[in-house]
């Protein structure tokens, strides 16, 4: 795998004499694999020398990938002039973080209306496909690429490459989490959750625009000490460690010292990571035979999920009595177009937790106004699975790490914060929540659908063996633990009979029997890992640890869908349509016993 620099300074291009070794130009990485695939990441002013040079190279139309990390202007002002988008007969599939108020496409047309540019996207020659990612991970041709959102003001993606047993992450723009950046003990839980991004990693590009000293007067700005940067890669094992984005105002001589005197700490803790600066033009070639680089757990789900309808859908609920910091947290989502619900008091908050449903949920965390520790104890003890998983987000202006821990908080957002960094983390909270798996949307006649079920008069009532025989010989069948008679309700579905769990109703929203109500149809799932419809349900990764769902519908005589006979097992599974049918009879035999005298149904 050869890996070039072609842009390696950081938010403004600094061509001149005092840059001439480290380079001027802004962000952009080539990235190549022996067989030829070519992926590119950030399209700074570097992407200019990029293009010149491949099709000064090139046999014909070229074919390519393009990862933006984010559309900030330092690492997209290079897209209009790369040159190979302007030939006939080109194919590129350009990739970026899903935003909620405007797709990837629409972020890099607007550079290029006539108004700044003179050819508009639309009038390149080459052919453009766009794809929206969230975390999670995807292959082009024989690289496979993780993704994970990055710390900064907009939102922003990490990419880390694989092929063979090489590695490269590229981690620009990112800052630390901690407070405290230098100071080990005290790193933070999301930082050391960093770390395992770049875990074991052959090379790892990531930003390095400050020092620890510079750092303390940029909080907030999105970037990382140098300091930082060297302590997380010797926690993740890193190999190399090319420091880029190279602050604007940084001499080649400037960075040649900060360098050296990393390397001098590194080299009295013995450590064998090697750093250096990256410079526009250097080429590094990483060795794909080997098998020594220890890979992470790569990603559950497709980080490009059709599930934008799921996350527009979301809300947001703010529990915050201060009128400042609410004002702040409000505008951010307004400007996403998310939903928000706010209110004053800690009571509120609870009943709106219930009633509404929140995709995420903001406390604040202050000495006069909402407890919010208290608020998010309260949440997570409801028995309602959608309070325990929840994304819950403490806004403080300092972080109680323990405290929060023991109460189920999600993560801290601390304050100070500018409106454009609160807006990148509520759009990454919800594309976490809302895009690890699909939820089943509502039938058409779900009203109808509803009545139906009220009809009969069935929910909540005692366990009857009529069912409950149907259930053991499904799970007999099958040989699978788990089998139940699941009636979906308005916001739950409900187990009339439950072989194999102890439960007897979850959140409509993680459901599974939701997708058969809604296509009428049996659903088999042989691997939900496999399935980006429920790879990372909390059924799946939590109990009762759901790997092979098979629902098969139950009508009313009116013809309404009101559930199913389900099948699940902890493992992977296949079935001969012999046994798929058989189950199918048995759901046909729930289906008899419900309709046939609802009236006698057991009180």
């Amino acid at each position: 795998m050869q890996v070039q620099f072609w842009g390696t300074r950081g938010s403004l291009a600094r061509p001149g004499r005092r840059t001439l070794r480290y380079g001027g130009n802004t962000s952009c990485v080539q990235v190549t694999s022996p067989k030829g695939s070519l992926v590119v990441i950030d399209c700074g002013t570097g992407a200019h020398d990029l293009g010149r040079s491949l099709l000064a190279e090139a046999r014909g139309p070229l074919r390519g990938s393009i990862l933006f990390s984010h559309t900030h202007w330092d690492h997209i002002q290079g897209f209009p002039f790369f040159a190979p988008l302007f030939v006939p007969g080109g194919h590129w599939d350009i990739y970026g973080p899903a935003g909620l108020s405007q797709s990837l496409r629409e972020t890099l047309a607007g550079q290029m209306q006539h108004i700044y540019f003179p050819v508009t996207l639309d009038e390149l020659g080459a052919s453009i496909l766009f794809h929206d990612l969230v975390e999670g991970s995807f292959e082009i041709d024989d690289i496979r690429i993780t993704t994970r959102y990055l710390n900064h003001p907009a939102l922003t993606l990490g990419y880390r490459l694989e092929m063979g047993s090489a590695c490269v992450v590229y981690a620009c723009d990112h800052e630390p989490h901690s407070r405290l950046p230098g100071q080990k003990a005290q790193m933070h839980e999301l930082d050391r959750r960093h770390s395992e991004f770049l875990a074991g990693a052959d090379l790892v590009i990531h930003d390095a625009q400050y020092t620890d000293k510079e750092y303390a007067n940029h909080r907030g700005w999105g970037h990382s000490p140098m300091e930082y940067v060297s302590e997380i890669g010797q926690l993740a094992g890193v190999k190399r460690m090319a420091f880029s984005h190279h602050d604007p105002g940084r001499t080649d001589d400037a960075l040649d010292q900060i360098v050296d005197s990393i390397r001098s700490d590194l080299k009295r803790k013995e450590s064998p990571m090697h750093v250096f600066a990256a410079a526009d033009g250097q080429v590094i070639e990483l060795d794909v035979s080997s098998t020594s680089t220890p890979k992470i757990r790569r990603g559950k789900f497709s980080a490009t999920p059709a599930t934008a309808p799921a996350v527009k859908d979301s809300s947001v609920l703010m529990g915050v009595s201060d009128a400042r910091l609410a004002l702040v947290l409000m505008e951010a989502a307004r400007v996403e177009g998310v939903r928000t619900t706010h209110v004053l008091d800690e009571a509120s908050t609870v009943r709106m937790a219930k009633s509404a449903r929140p995709g995420l949920i903001l406390l604040e965390d202050q000495p006069a106004g909402i407890d919010g520790l208290s608020v998010c104890r309260s949440l997570r003890s409801e028995q309602d699975l959608h309070l325990k998983q929840v994304p819950i987000v403490m806004v403080a202006g300092r972080e109680r790490t323990s405290e929060g821990m023991a109460a189920g908080v999600t993560q801290w957002l601390i304050t100070p914060f500018s409106v454009q960094y609160a807006r990148a983390q509520i759009q990454a909270w919800l594309w976490r929540s809302a895009c690890r798996w699909v939820r089943a949307a509502l039938p058409a006649e779900e009203e109808k659908r509803l009545a139906a079920l009220r009809e009969l008069s069935i929910l909540d009532t005692k366990p009857e063996e009529r069912f409950d025989r149907i259930t053991r010989v499904a799970a007999a069948v099958g040989d699978v633990p788990i089998a139940l008679v699941s009636l979906v309700d308005q916001d739950r579905q409900w187990f009339k009979s439950c072989h194999g769990l102890s439960v007897t109703e979850t959140s409509r929203e993680l459901s599974f029997c939701g997708h058969v109500v809604l296509t009428r149809a049996p659903v088999i799932v042989p691997d939900t890992l496999l399935d980006d419809r429920f790879a990372d349900n909390p059924l799946v990764t939590g109990e009762p640890r759901v790997r092979f769902y098979a629902g098969f519908p139950i009508f009313y005589t009116d013809g309404s869908c009101l559930g199913t006979l389900c099948l699940i097992d902890t493992r992977p599974r296949q079935f001969p349509a012999a046994t798929l049918q058989r189950f199918e009879d048995l759901a046909g035999l729930v289906q008899q016993e419900l309709n046939s005298s609802p009236q006698k149904t057991a009180a």
